[in-house]
C-alpha cells in the first residue's frame, strides 16, 4: 500500500467542492425509448431517414436491405477484372470443397454444388462484406450429420434425412434473419474468441478422425463423433483396411499440405494452394479412370445429376416427431454459422478499412439460407479458407461471389459427369487438409499467456467436442463462458485507491506502489454496477476492507479510521438490492461512528438514490463529484474538528 505517513495539508476546500447533480426527471415513455435505443440501436440506423422526402426514404430503405444498390452504380471495369480473377479462383476451391463437405454431412455430393450456386447470388445482393466468399463449411456439415444422424439413419432413410437437412437449414435461416431484424446480434457474442478457438479445433479434430473411413476405404463406420468410438471403429476393422486407398489418400494429402506450405511462405503464390483441391480431383479422377482402381477397393463418387437446383420447398418437414430435431439443429448450426461468417467478414474488413454491419450480415446470411432451403441447398455461411483465397486473389466487391456462382452453374449444366470417377479418398484428403488449418494451437498458447481462464474455456470446448460430441463441446464452452460472465457480475473487484504524487489522480495502490493514502480515510473503488447478484458480496467485502484498515491503523498506533469513501465511477447502474446494501452499510458505519461518503456517482445511480431517499440518509453534502474532492473534504475535517463537537455539525457549518 502507499505511504500512510504522508498527511495531506488541511486545506479548506469546502466552498469550492462541486455538488453532484441529480438528472432532471424524464417521462416514462421517453426514458424507455432512450433505453431501448441504446440497447438495440447503438448505431442509430434510423438517422439516415430523418428529414428526407418519402421517395428518398424508400431508396435508402432498399439500399439498407440490398447494399448492391448502393455500390453497383460506382462499379468500374477495373473492379470487374479483379472480381473475375478472384471469382474463378474461389470456384476452383468451392467445387471440390462443396462435394467434400456434402459427403461429410451424409448428403448427396451434388448438394455441395447446389449450395455454391444460389446462396452466393443472394449474398452478393444483400451482404455488406466485400471479401466473404459464401459456401458450405465443415463444422456445420459435421453438426448436421451428428444431430440429424441421431434421429434418422442417412443410409436407411436417405429421403427423410435429406428433407430434414433442408428443414434445419430453413429454421437456421429464419433464426439468423430474426436476430438481424430484431437487432439481437449480441447473442452471438456469447461465443467468445476462446470458445470459438477451442470449438473449431475440436471440430476439426473430429472431422479429420471421421475421414479415416475414406482414407482406409472402410464401408462400415461408427456414427459417433467422439475419439474413443472412432478409434474403436478403426482398429476393430483392421482386416478391412485397403492399402490402395490409404496410399492414394496419403499421397494427395501430402500434395495438398505441401502446396499450402508454399503458399504460406510466399503469399503471392496463394493460387497454388487454391488450385490444389481441384487439381487433386482431376488427377485422382484420371488415375482411377485409367487404372480402374474402383475395382480394387477405391470408392468413387459415382453419377452426379446434371442440371440446376430443383425446388425443394415441398420437401420441408413441418410435422412431428422430427420437427423439434430440425428446429434444434437449425438453431445450433445457425449460431455457429453466424459466428464464423461475421467473424471472418469483420477480420478481412479490418484489413481494407471498411465497416461490417453485423445485423445486416445476419439478415443476409439468414435470407440466403431460407432461399437455399427451398432450392435444394443446405446450410451455408462465409468459411475462412474460401474467404482468405478470395481476399488474397484481390477481390474488390461481392461480384466475386456472382462469378463463382456462374462457374458452379456451368459445372452443374455441363461438367458433372466428369466427377463420376472422383475417388472419395481424395475428398477425404481435401477435408483433412482444410481442417488442419483450423487447429490453431498458437492461439491456444497465446490464451494461456494472456488469460488462464480463457485457456480453460478453450480447452473445455476442445475436450468436450473430441471426447464427447460436438453439441457437448459447445455446451461445455458456453457453460464455462457464462459462468465466467456471472463471476464478473457476482464477484466484482474492489480495491483501495491512493493519490499519485503531485496530481489529483487516484489509482489502485497495488498497481501504483507510490500512491499516497490518508490515515483515517479509506477510499474504495467498486469496479462494477451494483445488482442483486453482487450486493451481498460487496457489503461483506467492503466491511472486510474496513476491518482490515482499522486493524492496520491500530497496529501502527495511528489515528483511527473516520471516513469510508466509495468511489462509484465504475458503477454504471444500481438496483433496489444495491440500494438496500448501501442502507445496511450506512447503518453499520453509523454504529461504528464512521462517516460513509460517496464520490463520482453516475446519472442512473443518482436518479435511483434520489427516488429511494438515499441521498437524504447519506446527506447531499457527503456526495462529491470527484474522489479528490471527497478526500480533500475528509482530510480537512480530520484536522479541523474541535474536541467537543461532532464532525457533521462542523462540516455542515462550513458548507
Amino acid at each position: 500500500m502507499g505511504n500512510t505517513d504522508y498527511v495531506y495539508p488541511p486545506t479548506n476546500n469546502m466552498d469550492c467542492a462541486h455538488r453532484v447533480a441529480i438528472p432532471p426527471p424524464q417521462p416514462f415513455v421517453k426514458s424507455l425509448k432512450n433505453n431501448l435505443k441504446e440497447t438495440f440501436f447503438p448505431d442509430d440506423p434510423i438517422r439516415q431517414f430523418k428529414n428526407q422526402p418519402l421517395s428518398k426514404r424508400f431508396i435508402l430503405g432498399l439500399q439498407y436491405f440490398l447494399p448492391i444498390l448502393e455500390w453497383a452504380p460506382r462499379y468500374t471495369l477495373d473492379f470487374l477484372k479483379a472480381d473475375l480473377i478472384s471469382g474463378i479462383t474461389i470456384a476452383s476451391l468451392a467445387i471440390p470443397q462443396g462435394i467434400s463437405y456434402a459427403k461429410l454431412a451424409n448428403l448427396p455430393p451434388i448438394l455441395g454444388l447446389y449450395s455454391s450456386f444460389v446462396p452466393p447470388l443472394v449474398y452478393a445482393m444483400m451482404g455488406s462484406s466485400r471479401d466473404l466468399a459464401v459456401g458450405t463449411v465443415a463444422v456445420a456439415s459435421l453438426l448436421i450429420a451428428s444431430m440429424l444422424g441421431n434421429e434418422v439413419n442417412a443410409n436407411e432413410n436417405p429421403n427423410l434425412y435429406l428433407h430434414l437437412a433442408f428443414t434445419a437449414t430453413f429454421f437456421a435461416g429464419v433464426f439468423q434473419a430474426s436476430l438481424g431484424l430484431l437487432r439481437l446480434g449480441f447473442i452471438v457474442d456469447f461465443l467468445s474468441h476462446a470458445t470459438i478457438v477451442g470449438f473449431m479445433a475440436g471440430a476439426a479434430t473430429v472431422v479429420c478422425l471421421q475421414q479415416l473411413k475414406g482414407i482406409l476405404g472402410l464401408e462400415h463406420f461408427t456414427h459417433s463423433t467422439d475419439l474413443v468410438s472412432v478409434m474403436r471403429s478403426v482398429f476393430t476393422q483392421t482386416h478391412q483396411w485397403r492399402w490402395e486407398s490409404a496410399v492414394l489418400g496419403l499421397c494427395f494429402l501430402f500434395f495438398l499440405l505441401t502446396t499450402r506450405y508454399f503458399s504460406q511462405r510466399k503469399p503471392k503464390l496463394f493460387w497454388i494452394s487454391a488450385m490444389a483441391p481441384l487439381t487433386s480431383v482431376v488427377l485422382g479422377s484420371l488415375l482411377v479412370y485409367f487404372t480402374h482402381a474402383e475395382r480394387h477397393g477405391v470408392q468413387v463418387i459415382g453419377d452426379l445429376k446434371k442440371g440446376l437446383n430443383p425446388l425443394s420447398f415441398d420437401d420441408l418437414v413441418f410435422t412431428s416427431p422430427y420437427l423439434s430435431t430440425a428446429i434444434k439443429t437449425g438453431i445450433i448450426t445457425g449460431v455457429i454459422a453466424l459466428a464464423e461468417g461475421i467473424a471472418v467478414g469483420r477480420s478481412f474488413s479490418m484489413f481494407k478499412n471498411y465497416h461490417i454491419d453485423g445485423n445486416k450480415e445476419m439478415i443476409a446470411i439468414g435470407t440466403m439460407n431460407i432461399i437455399g432451403s427451398c432450392t435444394s441447398c443446405y446450410l451455408t455461411t462465409g468459411p475462412f479458407s474460401r474467404s482468405a483465397v478470395n481476399f488474397n486473389a484481390g477481390c474488390k466487391t461481392a461480384v466475386s461471389n456472382i462469378v463463382m456462382a456462374i462457374a458452379v452453374m456451368f459445372t452443374l449444366l455441363f461438367l458433372t459427369p466428369l466427377f463420376h470417377y472422383t475417388p472419395l479418398v481424395v475428398l477425404s484428403s481435401i477435408i483433412i487438409s482444410a481442417m488442419l488449418g483450423l487447429i490453431d494451437y498458437q492461439a491456444a498458447i497465446h490464451l494461456w499467456h494472456v488469460d488462464k481462464f480463457d485457456f480453460i474455456v478453450c480447452i473445455g470446448a476442445y475436450v468436450g467436442v473430441v471426447f464427447g460430441s460436438v453439441e457437448m463441446g459447445l455446451c461445455v464452452a458456453l457453460g464455462i463462458s457464462i459462468l465466467r460472465l456471472l463471476l464478473f457480475v457476482a464477484r466484482p473487484k474492489t480495491f483501495i485507491l491512493g493519490n499519485i504524487p503531485n496530481s489529483m489522480i487516484y489509482r489502485n495502490v497495488e498497481q501504483y506502489t507510490n500512491a499516497i493514502t490518508v490515515p483515517g480515510v479509506l477510499l474504495l473503488q467498486i469496479d462494477a454496477p451494483i445488482y442483486f447478484a453482487n450486493s451481498s458480496y460487496l457489503r461483506e467485502r467492503i466491511l472486510r476492507w474496513i476491518d482490515e484498515e482499522e486493524e492496520k491503523l491500530k497496529s501502527m498506533v495511528e489515528s483511527s479510521l473516520q471516513y469510508v469513501i466509495l468511489n462509484m465511477a465504475a458503477v454504471g447502474n444500481i438496483d433496489t438490492s444495491g440500494i438496500s446494501m448501501l442502507e445496511e452499510l450506512k447503518k453499520v458505519t453509523d454504529r461504528r461512528e464512521l462517516k460513509l461518503v460517496l464520490a463520482n456517482p453516475g446519472s442512473e445511480v443518482m436518479k435511483k438514490l434520489n427516488k429511494s431517499k438515499m441521498i437524504e440518509k447519506i446527506g447531499e453534502e457527503w456526495i462529491f463529484l470527484t474522489a479528490g474532492e471527497a478526500v480533500g473534504a475528509c482530510n480537512y475535517m480530520l484536522h479541523s474538528c474541535k474536541p467537543n463537537s461532532s464532525k457533521d455539525e462542523q462540516y455542515n457549518s462550513k458548507v
